[in-house]
């Protein structure tokens, strides 16, 4: 698997890396971020599910946090797997 390196949090201290990535062939987002455990149990209280869908968290999931000052790195990042996705060159 080929990962695009799209960007990381800047205000990220030397081990933490909240981090965005685009997957070269699918084109997909891969993200890496602060496992978000208050978020969690929110959701396990049974707040916001999406409409249609079983609550709760399939176990080959989980929840995270990306910090808000990474929009226009996950905008890039979404830019970026658009052209992918139309066989277009990643920048």
């Amino acid at each position: 698997m080929a990962l695009e390196f799209i960007g990381i949090d800047p205000e990220t201290e030397k081990d933490g890396s909240p981090t965005v990535w685009v997957e070269e062939e699918t084109a997909d987002l891969i993200f890496q971020g602060e496992k978000a455990d208050a978020v969690l149990a929110a959701l396990v209280g049974g707040q916001s599910w999406a409409p249609d869908h079983s609550a709760g968290i399939p176990a080959h999931e989980w929840v995270m946090r990306i910090p808000a000052r990474m929009v226009p790195i996950i905008r890039k990042a979404c830019d970026v797997a658009e052209r992918r996705a139309a066989g277009g060159s990643e920048l």
